[in-house]
């Protein structure tokens, strides 16, 4: 029998085809900083115990971690863009308590282990008291550890599988989380697009696919839908002959790509060329320009979910794509631009409100952000670490993304 997911919107209505933003759903309760440092809570999430770091002179040091190399260097040259303009910024009017900010930014070079070293490094040399990143959920966790370790909060960027934040109470968020956009997408799969029988392609040596792909998964069998076959694949890997072959002997109605848009645009290819001649559904993994290259005509058609369109009439996203062209010469290439800028502004918010200009006091005020107009949406930081929001679903056309249809933040019990 068909069960319904339980859904308790808390976004904003759509104007047109994009909303102005989202109503933050948890209440933020702040907790104090036991400087015993022994196991005190925040909000349900453990306190590190370490000391932290403090701001030492005339400079406040925030770090940021991207892949500035490797095969996500889309995304983190775009996080790089989005942090240097939020520190111009804030710079611009005046600092923060008359203190300048100073980014500094480590390469994580696309990889698990990057994301740990360039972290130790910010936090044990720089003694940086916050710092931002990454996208890659894989890379975003052992970077979660490291902080949490050292008393140093970080804010991730587009890491959005659900255990990120569990890492301890030193971890937030500004994207959506897995559990919202699998479910999100496996929605607008039933309802929007009328498909029954879906099949899934997931990366097993990504974090971030294996987590989207069981939640889409379980929130599609929800609706009444039927999961036919799930063939699995590694990143790095050129080649899909075979799983797509296995999944066009199941007829399926639809094809859902939970992996990152550097496989997802030679499957889009290798699916045309088979003949499986389905709708594509995907994740924000999907979001880069290089998609269109990689899948050309077979990409074409494709969904996927993402956190904000430039083409939005906010004047937070007007603002933000005038003040970046003008900046660099061009657009930003993805999202990541926006939710880079909107963490580093999260931060510097928390960082007027916090009782001391240290890590520790940085943690207690960023858990107590609320309501925070971003650039991608309103951000307010639930207890549990993450920033409750509205994804947007974008259309893959020959040109680039076009938004389709907003869906009002939920939350998938099943």
């Amino acid at each position: 029998m068909k069960k319904s997911l339980l859904i308790s919107a808390i976004a904003s209505i759509m104007v047109g085809v994009v909303a102005s933003g989202c109503n933050g759903g948890g209440t933020a309760t702040t907790g104090e900083t036991n400087s015993t440092g022994t196991g005190e809570t925040l909000v349900g999430r453990e306190l590190p115990t370490a000391p932290g770091n403090t701001v030492d002179g005339e400079t406040i040091k925030i770090g940021l971690i991207a892949s500035l190399n490797g095969e996500q260097q889309p995304w983190g040259l775009d996080s790089k863009y989005g942090a240097e303009l939020a520190v111009d910024e804030i710079n611009a009017a005046g600092g923060i308590q008359g203190k300048k900010v100073q980014l500094i930014v480590e390469d994580t070079g696309s990889k698990p282990e990057g994301g740990k070293s360039a972290t130790e490094k910010l936090v044990s040399e720089d003694k940086v008291i916050c710092v931002l990143g990454e996208v890659a959920s894989g890379i975003t966790l052992p970077a979660a550890q490291v902080c949490q370790e050292n008393g140093v909060p970080l804010i991730a960027i587009g890491a959005t599988r659900v255990d990120v934040t569990q890492q301890g109470g030193a971890i937030f968020r500004v994207c959506y989380t897995d559990d919202f956009q699998g479910a999100a997408m496996a929605k607008y799969a039933y309802e929007d697009l009328g498909l029954r029988k879906m099949a899934i392609m997931t990366d097993r040596k990504l974090p971030y696919s294996t987590g989207l792909s069981d939640v889409f998964s379980r929130a599609f069998k929800s609706l009444g839908g039927e999961i036919v076959t799930e063939e699995k694949y590694e990143s790095g890997n050129i080649e899909f002959k075979a799983q797509l072959t296995n999944i066009k002997a199941k007829n399926p109605d639809g094809l859902f790509c939970s992996g990152y848009f550097t496989e997802v645009g030679p499957i889009a290819r290798q699916r045309e060329a088979l003949g499986l001649k389905v709708p594509m559904l995907g994740g924000d993994g999907w979001d880069s320009k290089d998609l269109l290259d990689s899948g050309g005509s077979g990409i074409v058609g494709g969904f996927f979910a993402n956190h904000y369109h430039q083409s939005e009439a906010r004047p937070e996203v007007t603002n933000f794509v005038t003040n970046f062209k003008k900046k660099f010469g061009t657009d930003a290439g993805t999202a990541m631009a926006a939710l880079t800028y909107d963490a580093a502004n999260v931060c510097f918010e928390a960082l007027k409100g916090a009782s001391a200009l240290d890590s520790k006091s940085l943690i207690t005020a960023i858990q107590g952000v609320k309501d925070f107009k971003g650039v991608s949406g309103n951000i307010t930081i639930g207890a549990d670490g993450n920033a409750q929001k509205p994804a947007l679903v974008l259309k893959v056309n020959k040109d680039g993304f076009a938004p389709v249809k907003q869906i009002p933040f939920f939350t998938f019990k099943g």
